[in-house]
């Protein structure tokens, strides 16, 4: 496979569309979506490094669908557990320690004696 289908892959494989890719990688929507597209357009070295960055692969990869040394891919999340980590990634800093602060308490609660 080549960086297209590796790109397209690997974005599946997070469930991160373009838009949120574009954001944590600085390569605009419109770019990315020209090397999804069929005529797919190659990236430049900068463009394909950022991109790699946030999608946690080697650029290697994204073009040859090989690493380069032996990598194991970490167990995919359930969906409700992807549900979970987007909520969060779309609230702002003040909203996401409420929620760990909760959580925290939640914690608390469940590890004191008498709860059932």
């Amino acid at each position: 496979m080549g960086f297209r289908e590796n790109l397209k892959q690997e974005m599946a494989y997070l469930d991160m569309p373009v838009k949120q890719l574009a954001a944590l990688s600085g390569v605009k929507p419109q770019t990315i979506a020209s090397y999804l597209g069929t005529r797919a357009k190659i990236p430049s070295a900068n463009a394909a490094v950022q991109i790699a960055q946030v999608l946690g692969v080697s650029v290697e990869y994204l073009v040859t669908g090989k690493e380069p040394t032996a990598r194991r891919r970490p167990i995919p999340f359930s969906p409700d557990t992807r549900h979970v980590i987007k909520t969060m990634a779309d609230l702002d800093t003040a909203d996401q320690k409420i929620v760990v602060q909760v959580a925290a308490l939640l914690k608390d609660r469940e590890n004191k004696p008498g709860h059932c």
